[in-house]
């Protein structure tokens, strides 16, 4: 083989490895796209989408009083005996695990019992998880609304008494990214350290 010809075969070698490098950047951009959760991935669900809701201090607020943070959207009551609490507690320990980013989680907790969930009640449940957690209060007919578009499970149970009845409902959270886009939707016990490992997966993004 002469010189020229010997040229010729490097310079298509080198040809062919320019275009499989692009061709692997390709493949290696399309991979990092799709981010891999624990929680189930609804990104671009037609539901869940926002909600208008009054808290504890009779303020009237919208996912985008949230904008800048993510969201963690449960709907519970305060005399639940197990799941509620257990979320709330799992949450403030998903905040405290977030460090720095701690101040990038919102909580909000929607009320499925507003008959006994007054805005004292409330403010003291929160409190006794995280002072930065926010409860929404519906009227009857709001939460009959907020629970169809959220596609939420309640029911009454009635008790021994008028007033110590409960509330059968759905135990899942829903997860919004900084941008007040529906995100996540996470089982009920979980657990803590794949709530945080979701959370940075988006704070990341």
């Amino acid at each position: 083989m002469n010189k020229r010809n010997a040229l010729r075969l490097m310079a298509a070698g080198a040809g062919w490895v320019g275009v499989g490098a692009t061709l692997g950047l390709g493949l290696a951009a399309c991979s990092e796209t799709k981010q891999s959760f624990n929680a189930v991935d609804i990104t671009g669900a037609d539901y869940a989408k926002d909600f208008s809701l009054k808290d504890a201090d009779g303020k009237v607020r919208t996912l985008a009083d949230f904008k800048g943070k993510l969201v963690v959207l449960f709907f519970g009551y305060a005399q639940c005996p197990d799941v509620c609490p257990t979320t709330m507690t799992e949450m403030a320990q998903v905040k405290q695990q977030l460090g720095k980013d701690g101040d990038k989680l919102q909580v909000l907790f929607i009320t499925v019992d507003p008959a006994r969930d007054t805005p004292e009640v409330l403010k003291a449940y929160m409190g006794a998880f995280d002072p930065s957690f926010v409860a929404l209060i519906p009227t009857a007919d709001e939460l009959a609304a907020v629970a169809k578009d959220y596609k939420v499970y309640y029911k009454k149970v009635d008790g021994k008494t008028p007033t110590s009845y409960s509330m059968d409902h759905s135990a899942a959270s829903y997860v919004y990214d900084t941008h007040g886009r529906l995100r996540l939707y996470a089982r009920y016990g979980a657990g803590v350290a794949p709530m945080v490992s979701d959370l940075k997966t988006l704070l990341a993004s």
